[in-house]
């Protein structure tokens, strides 16, 4: 199984963005682990980031027929981006969304998500932890 994970805006600057939310662990790290925990699910992971919807978008359209599914945390286009939302609907690819923060329990605007409805599931507040269970049920559904 190839899994495309895709990390939204902001995510590049894990590590020294408002660390007493997001904690010290920097992408570099986040991906390590992410593909650490991929590779012992005997699913092959890629790790993209980028700040731009339109890439983002792109990034999608560019996964179909490539990556059996995808690992998304849209960041803020979460709670915006129809657009993205259109993406994962259209592109035919199983879709779990991830977030390292409880989005329920931050900004009012945070609380809802319009790319989640595109998914089969959401994961929140777990830190990398959500990560490693999105691959944990791709891995299990894939059996």
């Amino acid at each position: 199984m190839r899994v495309l994970v895709l990390h939204g805006p902001n995510l590049n600057l894990l590590g020294v963005r408002e660390p007493e939310i997001y904690g010290t662990q920097t992408l570099a790290d986040l991906n390590r682990e992410i593909v650490d925990a991929a590779a012992g699910f005997g699913i092959a992971a890629t790790c993209e980031q980028y700040n731009g919807e339109g890439q983002i978008i792109e990034a999608l359209h560019a996964a179909r027929g490539v990556y059996d599914a995808i690992i998304i945390n849209p960041g803020a286009y979460a709670h915006y981006s129809y657009a993205i939302a259109d993406a994962l609907r259209s592109i035919g690819v199983t879709v779990i969304e991830v977030h390292l923060t409880n989005v329920a329990a931050r900004d009012e605007f945070r609380r809802v998500s319009v790319t989640a409805a595109a998914c089969r599931g959401s994961i929140s507040g777990l830190g990398s932890d959500g990560y490693v269970l999105a691959l944990r049920s791709l891995a299990e559904t894939a059996q």
